[in-house]
C-alpha cells in the first residue's frame, strides 16, 4: 500500500509496537518546513519505482560489503545492514511493507525501513554514493533483466514459427508485392520471414545488453568520492562488466533505457506487419488462415463475424511502445549534465512498453500456434494473377537463351493474350502461346503450375520446400 495523505503524512510507517516513528528528510538540514502536498505529488515517484525495489536491495548490499572491506564501515555494521536489507525483502514479498508516498521513492523507503530495524548501522549506508548513482544503478539493473526476459519470449517465438515453417514446408502460398499477386511462394518460407526479423531484433537487445552492463555506483551525485571505493568490486558483485568510467556521465546517462526502447519499437513494429497479414489472411476476401475461438472475438449485432481482435491490439499496442520512445527521447534532449529531475520520467514508459511488449509476443506465438492454414485456397490464389509469368520468362531466357529483357517483353504479350481470353497462362494452347514466340514448346507447361514454380527456386534464401525445410531445422537446432 502507499500512503497517499501528503506532507501532513509524514508519520508513515510504524515500528514494532505499532507506534509512529518520525521519518527525516533526506535533505532536513537544510529546509526547515515541508514541501507543500502539490510539490508532494508531483516530486514523489514510489507509484511506479517501487518496480525497482530487488534491484536496489541488490545495490545496496554490494555498496555495503565493498564499504566494509575498504575499511568504510565496520564488519558488524555490514552485517546488520545485510540481515536488515534481507529482512526488508521478505516483508516486500510478504506484502507487508508499507510504501509511502511522502518518502518520495525506493530507495528512502528502503532506507527508512532499514533504520526502523537495525538503527544507526543504516545510516551509514549512504556513504560514497548518491541517489543518482543508486537509481541509475538500479535502472540498468532492471532494464538488463528486462531484456533477458524478452529474449526468452522473442526466442520462443521464433521456435514457433519455425516449427509451423517445417509443417508448411511445401504449403503454397500467394507472394505478394504491393499487395498483388506476385510470384508463388511456401507458407513455411513466409513464416521463416519473421523468424530472421525476430533474430534481428533478438541481436539488437543483445546489443543494448552489452552496452548498458557498465555500473555506475559509486559515481556518486555526479563527481565521484573521496572515500577510498572499489567500483570494480560493486561492478562485478552486481553481474556487470565493468564500472563506467566517467562520474558525469554515469548519473546522466538514459542511452541504454532509450536504445532499449528503440530495439523495442522495431520488435514492435515486426509484430504490427506481421499482425496485419494475419488480418488480411483471416478477411473473407482471402480467407488464407483461420483462428479459432481462443484469439478472435464476435459483435455484438452481427452474429456471423469472426474479428481478429488479438492481432489488432497487437498492432495497435505498437502506438504504445513508439511512444514510449518518443516521449523518453523528448525528456532527454534538452538537459544538461548531469542528473536533473526530468530523469524521473525515464521509468513508466519503460516499464509499460514492457509490458506491451511481452504481452504483443504471447499473443503472436498463441496465433501462431492457432492459425490453421485454408491449404487449397492457398493454392488457389498463388495461382491467380499470372503468378508464373516469370517462371515462364526464365524458361524462354533457360531454353530458348533470349535476352531477359526480350524474355520479359515476349512473356508480356502472353499475359495480354491470356487476358484477352479470359483464361491463364498455363490454360493457352500452345498454338496461341507459338502465335507470340514460334520457338516455344509443349515443355513450356511443365513451369506454369505453382508446385513447379517454388520448387525451382532453389538459390540459397529462396522459397523451395527443400530450402524451406533445411533452414527451419538450422534454425530449431540453433533454438533448442
Amino acid at each position: 500500500m502507499i500512503d497517499r495523505r501528503g506532507s501532513k503524512g509524514r508519520l508513515g510507517l510504524t515500528d514494532k509496537d505499532n507506534s509512529p516513528v518520525k521519518t527525516q528528510l533526506q535533505w532536513g538540514g537544510r529546509f526547515g518546513t515541508g514541501p507543500a502536498e502539490v510539490m508532494q505529488a508531483i516530486n514523489a515517484s514510489i507509484s511506479f519505482d517501487a518496480k525497482l525495489w530487488r534491484q536496489d536491495i541488490a545495490g545496496s548490499q554490494a555498496h555495503a560489503a565493498m564499504l566494509a572491506k575498504q575499511g568504510i564501515i565496520t564488519p558488524a555494521d555490514q552485517a546488520a545492514i545485510r540481515e536488515g536489507l534481507e529482512a526488508i525483502a521478505a516483508e516486500i514479498e510478504a506484502g507487508t511493507f508499507h510504501f509511502s508516498e511522502s518518502l518520495e521513492d525506493i530507495h528512502t523507503n528502503i532506507e527508512v525501513r532499514l533504520t526502523e530495524r537495525i538503527g544507526e548501522a543504516a545510516r551509514r549506508l549512504h556513504t560514497a554514493r548518491s541517489r543518482n548513482d543508486q537509481v541509475a544503478t538500479d535502472f540498468r539493473l532492471w532494464v538488463r533483466n528486462a531484456i533477458d526476459g524478452v529474449l526468452v519470449q522473442i526466442h520462443g517465438l521464433m521456435k514457433t514459427l519455425s516449427e509451423r515453417a517445417v509443417e508448411h514446408a511445401a504449403t503454397v502460398m500467394p507472394g505478394f508485392t504491393h499487395l498483388q499477386t506476385a510470384q508463388p511462394v511456401t507458407f513455411g518460407h513466409h513464416l521463416l520471414a519473421y523468424v530472421e526479423m525476430l533474430a534481428r531484433d533478438a541481436g539488437r537487445l543483445k546489443d543494448a545488453r552489452a552496452r548498458l552492463n557498465e555500473c555506475p555506483l559509486g559515481s556518486a551525485a555526479l563527481a565521484g568520492t573521496s572515500f577510498p571505493i572499489d567500483r570494480f568490486a560493486t561492478a562485478e558483485a552486481l553481474g556487470f562488466a565493468r564500472p563506467t568510467a566517467n562520474s558525469l556521465d554515469s548519473v546522466s546517462d538514459r542511452d541504454f533505457a532509450l536504445e532499449f526502447l528503440s530495439a523495442l519499437s522495431i520488435c514492435a513494429m515486426h509484430l504490427s506487419r506481421f499482425s496485419e497479414e494475419i488480418i488480411i489472411w483471416c478477411s473473407s476476401p482471402y480467407k488464407l488462415i483461420e483462428l479459432s475461438d481462443a484469439f478472435t472475438t464476435g459483435s455484438s449485432i452481427m452474429p456471423q463475424k469472426r474479428n481478429p481482435d488479438a492481432a489488432e491490439l497487437a498492432k495497435a499496442k505498437t502506438g504504445r511502445i513508439f511512444g514510449a520512445l518518443i516521449g523518453l527521447l523528448t525528456v532527454m534532449k534538452g538537459l544538461p549534465m548531469a542528473y536533473a529531475k526530468d530523469m524521473q520520467e525515464d521509468k513508466e514508459p519503460v516499464f509499460d512498453a514492457v509490458a506491451a511488449i511481452s504481452l504483443c509476443l504471447t499473443a503472436m506465438d498463441g496465433m501462431v500456434r492457432d492459425m490453421k492454414a485454408n491449404k487449397d485456397r492457398m493454392e488457389a490464389l498463388a495461382g491467380s494473377g499470372f503468378s508464373t509469368a516469370t517462371d515462364l520468362a526464365d524458361w524462354l531466357v533457360r531454353v530458348l537463351k533470349m535476352p531477359f529483357r526480350d524474355a520479359h517483353h515476349t512473356t508480356g504479350q502472353l499475359v495480354r493474350l491470356a487476358e484477352g481470353k479470359n483464361c491463364d497462362l498455363s490454360e493457352l494452347i500452345l498454338s496461341d502461346m507459338q502465335s507470340i514466340e514460334p520457338r516455344i514448346t509443349a515443355e513450356i507447361f511443365e513451369v506454369l503450375t505453382v508446385q513447379a514454380s517454388v520448387a525451382s527456386r532453389t538459390s540459397y534464401g529462396g522459397t523451395a520446400p527443400i530450402n524451406v525445410a533445411k533452414q527451419a531445422a538450422v534454425w530449431l537446432e540453433s533454438l533448442a
